[in-house]
């Protein structure tokens, strides 16, 4: 039986999932792909993480090189995490001639043209299914399963902290900060949680995605980023009552520019999105002719993950991998780079939210600047309660454009009849 030798870098819950499962079930799996899989080497830093997971001490180094460069393994499995020296590796295993899988979403967003023109020059491959979407297998299905389709929106929940957090604030009505806390004790966010609750991570994912559903490449620092650090328990409650539901949104949308953002968003209760809860992920799919889908999984955790990541090893033991890397231009460095529209020229429906003096001519103040601006309101709610002399006013307008809608806030504020800065939500359906 032919022999595909893997080198692993890395022991953390990704990597230790990838070595159980290839020293547990690697008879088995490679039986079913007539391929042998054989894990020939780890490197790992921590010795002692190697130990506590009983791994044969025979295959365990402290020295990546030793992975890196062997000239008896195939494909080198990254999964360490990080941009450096992750992308160091990469390119040294790259041109050591071994295949990379990688389940690195920052290395990616950041290096992915340096890493595929390296890969491509050296007749080597570059597979990435874990870096997006856990076991959802979003990257094949763009990639293979809509090949024959020009996709017009790639938008979803690519984040199961912020996703769970935003469902605990929604069901329990806890705040941010109380559900961080738990969230952080029961593992499903880190102990420094920022490139989730900051958009960092979704804002990675949402480049590779577009990378390869727009074919083209996009410097995710210049995409819109906005997290949930600043979401208030008010705008939970006072959308839902007004039948929305808010989550934070990887979203991409063709154009005449590509439009790239992520920031927490409000979708009526009855969107497919809305339904998903905890530290589930679901990406949503639109394309011609296929038209609109959804995958639908657990977006991270150790098996999930892992399964992924061994379908890449798998892609490449059968040689598929080799050939769609080669032939596609889903992955080619000349792709050209994305015109992205800037978060001032999209249109978009808003959910606003005043603190204003209870007293006469408010509402016809705030009007009138929205009507200056060519901004129609489609209803307006005051909830009844008061602290102190201000109440809430909660609106939600008809389509608006956001660079107008920055401009009427700005002057709204400076409204002495507002007592606190005015609260927006951006509102997809």
């Amino acid at each position: 039986m032919k022999q595909l030798r893997i080198g692993l870098l890395g022991l953390g819950t990704i990597g230790s999932g990838v070595a159980k499962m290839l020293l547990k079930e690697g008879k088995r799996l490679s039986k079913k792909i007539g391929v042998e899989l054989v894990l020939a080497r780890i490197a790992e830093i921590n010795v002692k993480r190697a130990q506590e997971l009983k791994i044969p001490a025979s295959l365990v180094t402290a020295n990546a090189d030793e992975v890196l460069t062997a000239p008896d393994i195939d494909v080198v499995i990254e999964l360490i995490g990080g941009i450096h020296p992750a992308r160091e590796f990469i390119l040294k295993a790259l041109n050591s001639g071994k295949h990379i899988v990688t389940a690195n979403k920052a290395v990616l967003a950041a290096h992915g043209k340096e890493i595929f023109t390296t890969a491509r020059k050296v007749g080597k491959c570059v597979t990435f299914e874990a870096s997006v979407g856990g076991g959802i297998p979003i990257i094949a299905a763009l990639r293979d399963g809509f090949v024959a389709n020009r996709i017009e929106s790639i938008f979803g929940i690519v984040n199961g902290t912020t996703n769970y957090i935003l469902t605990q604030m929604t069901s329990a009505g806890a705040r941010y900060e109380d559900v961080l806390a738990e969230a952080q004790r029961l593992g499903y966010a880190e102990r420094d949680p920022s490139s989730d609750v900051e958009g960092h991570d979704s804002t990675n994912k949402l480049a590779i995605l577009a990378k390869v559903g727009f074919g083209v490449n996009v410097d995710a620092t210049k995409i819109h980023r906005e997290g949930i650090v600043d979401v208030q328990i008010e705008d939970i409650n006072d959308a839902r009552g007004m039948g929305y539901t808010l989550k934070l949104l990887a979203i991409g949308k063709r154009g005449k520019k590509l439009d790239l953002r992520v920031h927490p968003t409000l979708l009526p209760q009855k969107h497919p999105l809305a339904a998903i809860n905890g530290v589930f992920n679901a990406i949503c799919v639109t394309g011609d002719p296929v038209g609109e889908t959804m995958l639908y999984g657990r977006g991270a955790g150790q098996q999930p993950t892992s399964s992924a990541v061994l379908a890449d090893v798998v892609d490449i033991a059968l040689g598929r991998a080799q050939v769609t890397f080669r032939s596609l231009d889903t992955f080619a460095d000349d792709s050209p780079p994305a015109r992205l529209l800037d978060i001032r020229e999209i249109t978009c429906r808003y959910f606003l939210r005043f603190t204003v003096i209870d007293r006469y001519g408010v509402l016809a103040k705030i009007c009138g600047i929205m009507g200056k601006y060519r901004i129609s309101i489609a209803s307006i709610v005051q909830p009844e309660r008061r602290n102190g002399n201000t109440v809430p006013m909660i609106m939600m307008t008809h389509q608006a454009n956001e660079g107008a809608m920055r401009k009427a806030l700005g002057e709204i504020d400076r409204l002495d009849v507002i007592k606190k800065k005015s609260r927006f939500l951006r509102v997809e359906s």
